[in-house]
């Protein structure tokens, strides 16, 4: 399923509280974790991350994860971004408000910063305003607002709407490659080689023998 999300997404705010809710244990997959989080912080094994990275049609190189207060990674939202990029979106319950981490194949200059749309902003928000913050560049167009951290070959954004950018610069300070406790709440494991799909749903309406047609007769009584 994930493999089809080509393109990137930004979920809305009343979907990220819903698919918490529908994903046991799922809202505890990043919070606590990574640097200063008090568990272990063991990199991630390169061979494992590679397989499930590749099973999604991610490329490992760009998968990364981060951490703010009070914002928890929706693991429901980890998907493709682009070609082979990588997505994930972090929600606050108690604002309400998420932001996107999205990693992908582009490069961030003086010249091209302003052509890259920030978040889920359109055409109506108008040209992006891009302003450096350190090694990085601050994005602002319309009401969405984030960062683009430049990276050899790629570059790490981060965007919301109605996050504060004190949360979108410290989240961009601490973006990091996942740990292995990281990844394990992140990327599922990779399907067994060989493995097939489950088996197809079963249908009580359809009859054992014949050529598979549903059996939509209506008993009759008395007839």
């Amino acid at each position: 399923m994930i493999r089809a999300w080509r393109t990137v997404r930004v979920l809305p705010p009343l979907l990220l509280p819903a698919l918490l809710l529908t994903g046991c244990g799922t809202e505890k997959a990043s919070a606590g974790t990574g640097p200063g989080g008090g568990t272990s912080t063991a990199a991630a094994d390169p061979a494992e991350l590679a397989s499930r990275a590749k099973a999604l049609g991610i490329a490992p190189e760009l998968v990364y994860v981060t951490e703010s207060p009070g914002y928890t990674l929706a693991q429901q939202s980890v998907g493709v971004s682009g070609d082979d990029g990588f997505s994930a979106a972090y929600w606050s319950q108690r604002t309400g408000t998420q932001f996107e981490l999205r990693v992908d194949r582009i490069t961030f200059t003086a010249g091209t910063c302003a052509e890259q749309p920030v978040g889920g902003s359109d055409a109506s928000a108008g040209r992006t305003k891009c302003t450096r913050d350190g090694d990085d560049w601050y994005r602002t167009a319309g009401s969405w607002h984030g960062y683009a951290v430049p990276k050899q070959g790629y570059t790490i954004l981060l965007s919301g709407s109605g996050v504060p950018r004190d949360t979108l610069r410290e989240a961009a300070l601490a973006v990091h490659r996942p740990s292995a406790a990281e990844l394990d709440g992140l990327l599922p494991p990779a399907p067994a080689p060989g493995a097939t799909t489950s088996e197809p749903v079963r249908r009580g309406d359809l009859p054992p023998n014949g050529d598979g047609a549903p059996d939509n007769s209506v008993p009759c009584e008395g007839c």
